[in-house]
């Protein structure tokens, strides 16, 4: 089973992660937006930081997360590679695993500005839940 994706959208990339569950979604939608950044396979999930947001709907929430992540990742100079997400209500409690920035490493492809609400939709069907979006590069 695919777990994240990405996908071509004008100057921008979209993103788009699967799951048995919505946190699971977002967990690999959060996998999708980091691997539009750098190669995954060489980040080690070595530092853990804890993460918090509220929205009103999921779909908001879903943006709420990916940008909270990016402000996280941007201010310590840090990639992430893995994600755990609870949701309660409109209510998410996360944490990303990885390590500082290395760019001899971790071989950044571009700079993910922020997570849109352009293509943005939560969806449930075949028993797999879909959290997407667009991301600003």
């Amino acid at each position: 089973m695919v777990l994240y994706e990405t996908f071509d959208h004008e100057a921008d990339v979209g993103i788009r992660g699967y799951g048995k569950t919505l946190e699971e979604s977002f967990e690999h939608g959060a996998e999708a937006l980091f691997s539009v950044m750098v190669d995954l396979g060489a980040v080690q999930p070595s530092v853990r930081k804890e993460v918090t947001c509220d929205a009103p709907d999921p779909e908001l929430l879903f943006v709420e997360w990916l940008n909270t992540l990016l402000t996280l990742a941007h201010l310590e100079g840090m990639v992430f590679r893995q994600f755990k997400v609870e949701i309660t209500g409109n209510e998410l409690r996360g944490v990303a695993w990885g390590e500082r920035l290395d760019r001899e490493r971790h071989h950044p492809e571009c700079e993910v500005k922020a997570a849109t609400y352009c293509m943005l939709k939560i969806g449930h069907g075949e028993g797999l839940y879909t959290a997407q979006c667009v991301v600003d590069v």
